[in-house]
């Protein structure tokens, strides 16, 4: 299974996310959930960027925010909503929302 995460929230609990499995897990981070991808706290990375090789950030969400693409972790590839839409359509067979 090819299962995408949409990630909305920056203050969550990790514990959802180690008990999915799935042959490819995507993390895609919307709304307050771009700030793991531009936000360090006491210098650290989010802990999520290590979940997976497969981060996006919504663009627009990060620039709506005050922030730039360029603030974004290099782990993270930057999307705009046709990227996510092409993602869903392309890549993915599940979605889940946490």
């Amino acid at each position: 299974m090819k299962l995408a995460v949409f990630v909305s929230d920056f203050k969550l609990t990790y514990d959802t996310l180690d008990r999915l499995k799935a042959d490819k897990l995507g993390i895609i981070f919307v709304a307050n959930g771009v700030y793991h991808a531009t936000t360090k706290e006491n210098g650290e990375a989010s802990s999520l960027l290590n979940k997976t090789l497969n981060l996006y950030a919504l663009s627009e969400d990060i620039q709506t925010r005050g922030m730039k693409d360029a603030d974004v972790d290099k782990r993270v590839r930057v999307v705009n909503y046709s990227d996510v839409v092409d993602l869903i359509f392309n890549e993915y067979d599940k979605l889940a929302w946490i």
